[in-house]
């Protein structure tokens, strides 16, 4: 076979073999990592650069990418546990690859870095609400009066709930929020839908999930709504979380509620909003008789 036809062969074949690149997304985790001599990178501006013309020569070559958010200490615990040298290029390798499945990814599209880099963090933020959230759920046990699992009740009448406040909502593009107080940081989670369409698979459960750990450990927490549909003001209202049920905030709680971001930092007013009080969920909003 001629070397010609053995080359467009294997170029063929590299079409098809996927990879996953380990991105630092910040200057910190930058310096941390030019500790190793085998890191030859010197500016992060440059080592952006970089990344990104791979990944666009990648994307013309037809193959498939997928990005990773690289953190330098948990690279760390990584070779220290496996018994690899961090400083070597094959290290890194073997611990994107480990990303590759376990950490958080996303594919790359042609999307700009300065756009991609966001997005890959708040998959990261996501991930570790759901991890935290579904491990304290796992491990709060069964309830000592009546035997029923805590986590497994809780994330039902979360569940629950999320779908009366969908089905009691106007018309138009949804967008909910749920914050739960809890430690280190206060849990967010994020539910969207588009002209009244479905639920997402995934970030209904995530969303769900979120207000499960509120219900299951007591915390204060709260959900808001914003409703935009043509013509109309965008609708905002919401409720806190009291026991496993939900009490209405009045309009201007949640004016106070919606222009605070989860740094707890106020935001501008915005025009064209209404701030009311949410409609009337029945008795599927208020606590059962019976608490765990």
């Amino acid at each position: 076979m001629a070397d010609t036809e053995q080359q467009s062969m294997r170029r063929a074949l590299s079409r098809e073999v996927a990879g996953t690149i380990g991105l630092l997304t910040d200057e910190h985790d930058f310096s941390v990592m030019r500790r190793y001599r085998s890191f030859t990178f010197r500016e992060f501006e440059s080592y952006l650069r970089q990344v990104e013309a791979l990944l666009r020569s990648r994307a013309d070559q037809g193959s498939h990418t997928s990005v990773a958010l690289f953190d330098p200490e948990e690279y760390a615990e990584y070779c220290a546990q496996v018994g690899l040298d961090p400083d070597a290029p094959a290290s890194r390798t073997r611990f994107t690859a480990e990303l590759a499945t376990t950490g958080p990814t996303l594919p790359y599209t042609g999307q700009p870095l300065a756009e991609l880099v966001p997005d890959l963090i708040d998959e990261a933020a996501r991930r570790a609400t759901q991890e935290y959230a579904s491990e304290h759920l796992s491990r709060i046990g069964p309830c000592a009066s009546c035997g029923e699992d805590i986590g497994s009740a809780s994330f039902a009448r979360a569940s629950e709930l999320v779908l009366h406040i969908f089905n009691s909502a106007h018309p138009g593009d949804h967008y909910l929020v749920c914050h739960v107080v809890a430690e280190p940081e206060t849990l967010v989670a994020v539910l969207r839908t588009v002209d009244d369409s479905q639920l997402d698979e995934r970030e209904a459960p995530d969303l769900a999930r979120v207000l499960a750990f509120g219900i299951a450990t007591h915390s204060a927490g709260r959900v808001i709504m914003r409703t935009k549909a043509p013509g109309t003001s965008d609708r905002v209202y919401g409720w806190r979380l009291r026991g496993d049920g939900l009490q209405p905030l009045t309009a201007a709680e949640v004016y106070d509620a919606d222009r605070t971001d989860t740094q707890v930092r106020p935001t501008a007013p915005e025009s064209n909003v209404e701030y009311c009080e949410p409609p009337d969920l029945g008795e599927v909003a208020l606590p059962s008789g019976h608490t765990h």
